[in-house]
């Protein structure tokens, strides 16, 4: 129970690789503030699937993108587990959609740059006040961050690189305090996400070409974003972390 009586913020919390999180912390003993968007029925099943655990938790919708849903995300899991937040895992982002340069505009950049990039800094700005010295913070970036990204998707990779530089950014700022930021960077990892926007046969072809021959798990992403909140991680900091199977080194 490593993380007994800790209080952690996931946002994008309730389905795949978030859901695999907020499960991994909840069965450590976490105490968890479980953010989601538009899909209630996702934390339901969440939320049952935690309390199920033995954990204790609270479910708070809202749109990262947004500085007042940050505050309020921070504000209810306070009013509800103290003024000390343990733990950040920012989640939230998304590729969205797939287009061409030539079909991107001004509200295409926005968006995704909003989603992966300004979500995480609207709420590492609204927790970072709640934390002491011990405390951890997770962003998450992408493959696509290193390698660019796979066709129509320049605008997800760009916002993916941000964050990794964001991330140091953060590590160095936070770094006196005693807080430290990470990021994870997933390659193909079998969620929703890959159903939604990668063809099968280019799913099984990136799954090939990976030295250990197959797609990655969200558990075993969960088990990493686990490791970098707690203290067994105590030294490490400014990292971006590839999870990918092998398929790029960094």
């Amino acid at each position: 129970m490593k993380f007994k009586d800790k209080v952690v913020i996931i946002t994008g919390g309730v389905r795949d690789i978030g859901r695999a999180i907020s499960l991994k912390f909840a069965g450590e003993g976490a105490k968890l503030i479980v953010n989601y968007y538009d899909n209630p029925e996702d934390a339901a099943v969440t939320e049952k699937m935690i309390k199920e655990l033995g954990a204790d938790c609270i479910m708070v919708q809202g749109d990262m993108t947004k500085w007042e849903d940050a505050q309020k995300v921070v504000a209810e899991g306070t009013k509800k587990f103290g003024s000390e937040i343990h733990g950040l895992v920012n989640v939230v982002g998304g590729l969205v959609g797939r287009k061409p340069i030539e079909e991107q505009d001004e509200a295409w950049y926005q968006l995704l740059m909003d989603v992966n990039l300004k979500s995480v800094f609207l709420v590492t700005k609204a927790t970072v006040g709640f934390m002491k010295e011990g405390a951890s913070i997770v962003n998450f970036s992408s493959q696509a961050g290193r390698d660019g990204g796979g066709p129509g998707a320049a605008m997800y990779a760009t916002a993916k690189g941000a964050v990794m530089t964001y991330t140091r950014s953060l590590a160095k700022e936070f770094g006196p305090r005693g807080i430290r930021v990470n990021a994870i960077s997933p390659g193909m990892i079998n969620t929703s996400f890959h159903d939604r926007f990668t063809k099968p046969e280019v799913r099984g072809i990136v799954a090939n070409s990976t030295p250990l021959r197959r797609e990655g798990l969200a558990t075993e992403i969960a088990d990493l974003a686990a490791y970098l909140v707690s203290g067994e991680s105590s030294f490490i900091t400014g990292t971006n972390i590839d999870i990918n199977g092998g398929t790029y080194f960094s």
